[in-house]
């Protein structure tokens, strides 16, 4: 049988955290609008210094610690992968690249059959 993944349950404590993250992120929206007449700068860094408040605060959660193991999982994954080399790369673009070819004009062929034919059959020139 296949394995299911679930969602972590969340504690009371950890609905809280990601209200509270949610809340941050809001705060600092409604900031960077309410002082429109502030320099821009300082805006923006308001904004990322309670996003990153609120990143830092989902990730005491378990879903935040879930999210941590899964990145960490697909990382390795990515590392475990053979990428091609060069002359491989080129080498299948090439294929392709012919093969898309060779098959445009074997569908342009076709079409002009059938065209002849449809024009054949309702009697056209």
């Amino acid at each position: 049988m296949s394995k299911e993944s679930k969602a972590p349950e969340s504690s009371p404590v950890d609905k809280l955290k990601l209200a509270a993250a949610l809340a941050l992120i809001a705060l600092g929206v409604a900031g960077y609008h309410y002082f429109e007449g502030a320099s821009h700068l300082y805006r923006v860094l308001g904004m990322l210094v309670l996003f990153g408040a609120a990143v830092g605060l989902f990730l005491t959660t378990e879903k935040g610690r879930a999210l941590v193991a899964f990145m960490r999982a697909a990382r390795a994954e990515v590392r475990k992968m053979v990428w091609p080399t060069r002359q491989e790369a080129l080498q299948t673009t090439l294929i392709v690249m012919v093969l898309v070819v060779i098959v445009g004009i074997f569908l342009w062929l076709v079409d002009m059959f059938l065209g002849w034919g449809v024009r054949q059959l309702i009697g056209g020139a």
